[in-house]
């Protein structure tokens, strides 16, 4: 029996139809991700089945006795509650004990307080807790609010937006609910916690309903991708990577199909039906442009020795760095690290507390802002655009505002509506489109992917890949930071920070590997020596100059454990598969492949090694003083 069914639903904005006599069933053990652009009506659907909004036509039927959990895009709650009252606020009667047992154990701990009555008041409300079976309930409240980092006893009205995002999700999974519906649930959210809420959703085995632009996201947990297109929905079973394989697939034979029946018309009916598609995918495609503008300084900014604190907490320690013309660079950190406050002082729009920050010539920055403080809500699309003109100047051509923000998918009656009337979504987009009006040679993208939409998201990056300027990147998006920044600046905890070659991925690997690669170098040295015949130390060739490491060997240094973990990985993969019998079933060069490939890896694993080892005797050398 299914958990959710919808039958022949209808939802309508204006004349635009959200949804045309949908069907969609949700069925116990499913994880399906709605995908679809902005404005589509994915969160109209999500809020319809949740019985939060009516449809206009067309019925929604839930299982008898379901528990339903539901997380909105913008979640609202009651500022004068305290987290803890908030959180389990959709618990019935069992909220209420919750709240009051919670109350009175925060009181017990009080200097002034009646300890003896409040321990009558808390025996009381154990036996009514028990009654109800109450106490999963709130060990499960509990869990969630240490993991997602929040305070008990603060009030809602305290908590910024992503401490409030967090609550929402906290307040959703401490119900044990049967179906979860979530709408963005990782916008605001930190690697870190959506890597545990991923863990969790697979491990609490939850059928799930969820909107989700961020990709990593969708393929570790959908079971099913559903699309909503012009208000239908249609189903791909597997994850976002086989979606992606199937509508490649899908969208070839329709236009070999369209092809076959080309041929079959005149020429003027031919020229006539491919003037409408190609009107039909110039309103349906985001164009993105972005003009470089004039070279800046070979040098952008070199941080030597750089701290910051505010109060009693330090944000940036003994911070150095050198950013050069055309750097990708990627900042990632949990929330409330400073990641913002070390761009601020990277671009030198803020004072460090030590050390100097040396800026390069002609630098022109662009700044796409998270909170999006830059659009006023009540100035229309083309006021944000192009104030008091209706021209912008793109690569030194001009366009008309209306025709630029047709670009960003805006259509030309709304270049005078105000920007509150825009989706998330679209203040997102809004924000791109003023971002990329103006030539800059530094871009600075402070979590730009909030509320896009996938397809948005890929011509984003394939648009920032090919940028010639540098580029500053802030995202919890996995995905979009490995495909375009080729070093990571990461914060470590007590205000320090340190550099990486290469993305998310990169770094994460040699997380994994740094508590090994200590104990794992001496082996690796000693193996190596063997090889060669003789140690460094016997080798006088071998004895390095006595100089410091240039900033491109610092970060070579650093990726190479990295480097050495994924070949050893792979050697072992293809070890496995040559001890495989069935490899030598079928005659194919499959096996003498393999040979080869391990071959070269034994030499890739070998340079690797020997360069390691040469960077580190130069490091000890530089930092031990001589005897």
């Amino acid at each position: 029996m299914p958990y959710l069914k919808l039958a022949n639903g209808c939802i309508a904005f204006g004349h635009v139809p959200l949804l045309d006599h949908a069907e969609f069933q949700l069925d116990p053990g499913e994880r399906v991700a709605l995908i679809g652009r902005n404005g589509t009506g994915k969160s109209s659907l999500l809020a319809a089945l949740a019985g939060c909004s009516r449809l206009d036509d067309g019925e929604v039927w839930t299982q008898p006795g379901l528990r339903l959990g539901y997380v909105l895009q913008e979640p609202v709650f009651d500022l004068q509650l305290t987290v803890f009252e908030a959180l389990v606020a959709g618990m019935g009667e069992t909220s209420r004990l919750l709240a009051a047992y919670h109350q009175v154990a925060h009181r017990l701990g009080e200097a002034d307080a009646d300890h003896d009555a409040l321990l009558g008041q808390m025996q009381h409300l154990q036996h009514e807790l028990e009654a109800v079976g109450a106490w999963s309930c709130e060990a499960r409240a509990e869990q969630v609010i240490a993991r997602f980092a929040l305070d008990p006893e603060a009030h809602v009205g305290t908590l910024s937006g992503g401490q409030k995002k967090r609550l929402a999700l906290a307040q959703a999974l401490a119900v044990a609910p049967d179906v979860l519906l979530l709408d963005e649930p990782t916008n605001h959210l930190d690697t870190a916690a959506i890597e545990w809420l991923e863990t969790f959703l697979l491990d609490a085995g939850i059928t799930l309903l969820f909107i989700t632009h961020d990709r990593r996201f969708l393929d570790r947990l959908a079971t099913r991708i559903v699309e909503l297109d012009r208000g239908r929905l249609a189903s791909f079973p597997g994850n976002f990577s086989t979606y992606q394989q199937r509508k490649e697939a899908q969208l070839a034979d329709e236009a070999f199909a369209n092809a076959r029946f080309d041929k079959l018309l005149k020429e003027e009916e031919v020229w006539i039906r491919q003037g409408v598609e190609a009107r039909r995918e110039r309103l349906g495609t985001v164009k993105l442009e972005l003009d470089a503008g004039g070279k800046s300084g070979q040098l952008v900014a070199e941080l030597k020795n750089v701290g910051k604190h505010f109060g009693d907490k330090t944000v940036v320690r003994d911070f150095s760095c050198r950013i050069l013309r055309g750097d990708k660079i990627g900042v990632i950190g949990p929330n409330g690290a400073g990641k913002t406050t070390l761009l601020r002082l990277i671009l030198g729009q803020i004072e460090p507390d030590a050390g100097t920050v040396r800026l390069g010539t002609k630098l022109e920055v662009a700044y796409f802002d998270q909170f999006r403080a830059q659009l006023d809500p009540e100035a229309t699309l083309a006021e944000v655009i192009s104030p008091g003109s209706d021209y912008v100047e793109i690569a030194g051509t001009k366009k008309h505002v209306i025709g630029y923000l047709e670009d960003f998918l805006f259509a030309p009656e709304r270049a005078r509506s105000p920007v509150k009337s825009l989706s998330g979504g679209e203040r997102n987009r809004l924000l791109l489109a003023r971002l990329f009006a103006r030539p800059a040679n530094v871009l600075v993208l402070d979590e730009p992917t909030n509320d896009l939409d996938i397809e948005t998201l890929e011509l984003l990056e394939a648009l920032i890949q090919d940028y010639a300027g540098t580029v500053f990147l802030v995202s919890h998006d996995r995905v979009f930071i490995d495909n375009i920044v080729t070093q990571t600046l990461a914060a470590e905890g007590d205000g320090t920070w340190r550099e990486y070659a290469g993305g998310y991925s990169d770094w994460a690997s040699f997380q994994a590997t740094r508590n090994t690669a200590g104990s794992a170098a001496p082996k690796k040295k000693s193996a190596l020596a063997g090889r060669q015949g003789a140690t460094p130390a016997e080798n006088p060739k071998e004895n390095p100059p006595r100089e410091k490491l240039s900033w491109k060997e610092e970060r070579e240094l650093a990726a190479l454990p990295g480097l050495i973990a994924t070949l050893e990985a792979e050697q072992k993969t293809l070890t496995a598969k040559l001890e495989d019998p069935a490899l030598y079933q079928s005659p194919t060069q499959e096996a003498q492949q393999i040979s080869g490939r391990l071959g070269e890896i034994d030499d890739e694993l070998l340079a690797l090694l020997e360069r390691w080892e040469a960077l580190e005797a130069r490091l000890e050398a530089h930092t031990t003083p001589a005897r």
